[in-house]
């Protein structure tokens, strides 16, 4: 589900509605702040867009972002 683009993983979530979409991102920023990891991310209606890299390494896909994609998975497969 993940892809490599302009040196970010990109993934895009669907959802049956925005109550939905938003209790995913509720349920990342959880674990993104427990990581101290923050995605750039977008919402729209039952539509979630994630890009991930890490600002320390000059903004590169580092394994920081790998464990976070891995841990979005596991949220998004369960939501």
């Amino acid at each position: 589900m993940w892809t490599e683009q302009n040196n970010a993983l990109y993934a895009k979530f669907s959802f049956q509605n925005f109550v939905q979409a938003f209790g995913f991102m509720t349920q990342i920023a959880i674990l993104a702040e427990k990581m101290d990891h923050h995605p750039k991310w977008t919402n729209v209606y039952n539509q979630v867009e994630i890009w991930l890299t890490t600002h320390d390494a000059n903004h590169t896909i580092t394994e920081k972002d790998r464990n976070l994609a891995a841990q979005i998975d596991k949220i998004f497969k369960n939501s």
